[in-house]
Order: structure tokens, then C-alpha cells, then sequence
């Protein structure tokens, strides 16, 4: 998010237009924890992951009251256009306030899982997938070494594509995501053709929201079936939400943060800055909101073929 802040204020220094962070996202619009920025504000970011704006939810924004005090500490700074980074839920807010005060809202989809319809990439996800296959590298040492089967868990309460990716990249025994019904299943057969081989160390990557319920109650079942494996569970947790950003998500923030200020400029509005097919374009922002995004089939596939 950082790196994305950094494109809107540049670009739109560039364009000559005046530009404002607003600190704790719609917390700060109703408490006027606003600040004005200019490209030397902006400086020495780009490598540091989070936002230095902060982040946070904000119930009153979900009242009519909260909105029209947001909107009143807008207008006496003369600001008629935002963009917005987040999920779903930051695009609720904002398609709601921009339908109620006739402002432009650009969003751009910032969420670690993954999980807004309309985009193949979100910010965040390749940081976030990167810093967990390096966790469970690291892992797999510790169980090549002592025989033993690690279930490690990664963020995706609703959304499985951080499993899915990093299962995939680190030669995991088996995925469990929540869009997929009985793979816990399909995972004991692979635990019964690996115990079959004498394979004694494995790996297993579980989305936190998989129906099973988590690493944890997995790992009870597992051990209730196959006694004879050494289980062990790794939480990884929010380190999937810090860290310095990757390349990808640095040039990405980048691209769609001067974006975003370009499709204002053009009169667009309500819409999202998206990744389609390896290119930038515009969706509806009601997309986000309404929609689900689909899991890769075709990862799963492969993953299913490549973990046999």
C-alpha cells in the first residue's frame, strides 16, 4: 500500500493536483485526520510494506450520520475525487458515500488472500505468498529431518489462492483450501500412497478458512488415522501481512496508483483499477462488492498431479 500511496501523490504532483492521505482510512475522513502530501512526503516508502497512512474499520462510517460528518471535512478542503485501497469492504464504503455525495471513487484492490472479483491480482498477495514460501522452506528442513509431518497454515479465510500458490511452489504433499469439497479426503489417500512409499517427511499447506477447520483440528484427524505420523502444526499468521514488498508489488502498486489519478482526470468514476490477462484496465467497482472471484482450476489440477 505504501508503493501505492507514493504513485497516487507523485502522479498526481505531476498532473498539477492538489493531494491529501487520510490517516486510518474512513476513521480519519469523520475525525478530519487529514493531511495534506506532497511528493517529498512520499520519499524512502516504496520498500517498506503496510501503509504509513494506517489502517483501520470504522463502524460510524457504516451510519448516515458518520458519512455526512466525512463528507463535511472533504468539503472544506475542496477534495471531489478518492481513491481507495482495500477489500470489499473499502469499496462498500465507497461506492456507498460516492452514490450519496455525487464524488468520484477510484478503487484499487489491496488484500493479501487475494480475494476481489474482477482482478487476477490483488496488491499484497505476492508479498504475502513469497514470505510464506519461504516459511515453509524453512520447514520442510526441520521435517526432512526429523521424519516428521507439518501442517502449516497460511492466511485465507475465504479465499484459498495463498495455499493454492504456495502448495504448489514448495512440492506440498497436499492443499486444503476452502473452495474445494473433500480434499481432506483426497488428502488421506495421498498420506496412504506416501506411507505406501515409506515417504517419511511431508508437507501440507492449509487455508485458515478450510472447512475442516484450520491446521489445527486437521492435524487431530489426521493423527486419529495415521497414528504412525509424527504431526506438527505451524500457524503462520499476520508475518504473511509484513515485510518488504516484492518486485511485483511494488511495480504493480506503482502502475495502478498512477492509474487511478489518470481514470480520474479522464472523468471516470466507481470504478476499479484491475489486473486482467497481464494488463491494466478498469472494472465496475460493484463487481468487487457483488462478486466472488473464481479459485484456479487449473492450479488445481496440476497441484493434485504434481503431489502424486
Amino acid at each position: 500500500m505504501n508503493a501505492c500511496v507514493r504513485a497516487v501523490v507523485r502522479a498526481a504532483g505531476h498532473y498539477g493536483i492538489d493531494c491529501y492521505g487520510i490517516r486510518s482510512g474512513y476513521q480519519g475522513m469523520i475525525d478530519d485526520d487529514i493531511i495534506p502530501l506532497r511528493t517529498t512526503d512520499v520519499r524512502f516508502i516504496i520498500d517498506k510494506g503496510g501503509t504509513f497512512l494506517y489502517s483501520a474499520r470504522c463502524l460510524d462510517f457504516m451510519e448516515a450520520e458518520g458519512r455526512q460528518k466525512a463528507y463535511a471535512n472533504l468539503k472544506k478542503r475542496g477534495i471531489d475525487a478518492l481513491v481507495t485501497i482495500g477489500g470489499d469492504g473499502t469499496f462498500r464504503g465507497a461506492r456507498v458515500f460516492s452514490d450519496e455525495f455525487d464524488i468520484p471513487v477510484i478503487g484499487i484492490p489491496g488484500t493479501i488472500d487475494n480475494d476481489i472479483a474482477g482482478t487476477d491480482v490483488t496488491l499484497g498477495y505476492d508479498t504475502a505468498s513469497n514470505t510464506a514460501m519461504e516459511a515453509i522452506d524453512k520447514i520442510r528442513d526441520t521435517s526432512t529431518s526429523h521424519n516428521r509431518l507439518f501442517l502449516v497454515e497460511v492466511m485465507g479465510r475465504d479465499a484459498g489462492d495463498i495455499a493454492l500458490r504456495c502448495g504448489i511452489a514448495t512440492g506440498a504433499l497436499g492443499i486444503l483450501i476452502p473452495e474445494m469439497e473433500g480434499d481432506l479426503d483426497l488428502l488421506y489417500e495421498s498420506l496412504e500412497k506416501a506411507k505406501a512409499r515409506k515417504k517419511k517427511s511431508n508437507i501440507v499447506v492449509v487455508a485458515e478458512g478450510e472447512e475442516s477447520g484450520g491446521a489445527l483440528d486437521v492435524a487431530k484427524k489426521i493423527s486419529k488415522r495415521f497414528p504412525e505420523y509424527e504431526t506438527r502444526v505451524t500457524i503462520l499468521g499476520h508475518i504473511q501481512r509484513g515485510g518488504s514488498p516484492t518486485v511485483f508489488d511494488r511495480e504493480l502498486a506503482s502502475r495502478m496508483g498512477v492509474m487511478a489519478v489518470e481514470s480520474l482526470k479522464k472523468g471516470e468514476r466507481n470504478q476499479m483499477v484491475a489486473m486482467v490477462a497481464n494488463q491494466l484496465c478498469l472494472v465496475d467497482l460493484d463487481r468487487a462488492v457483488t462478486e466472488k472471484p473464481d479459485i484456479n482450476l487449473e492450479k488445481i489440477r496440476m497441484a493434485t498431479i504434481l503431489s502424486t
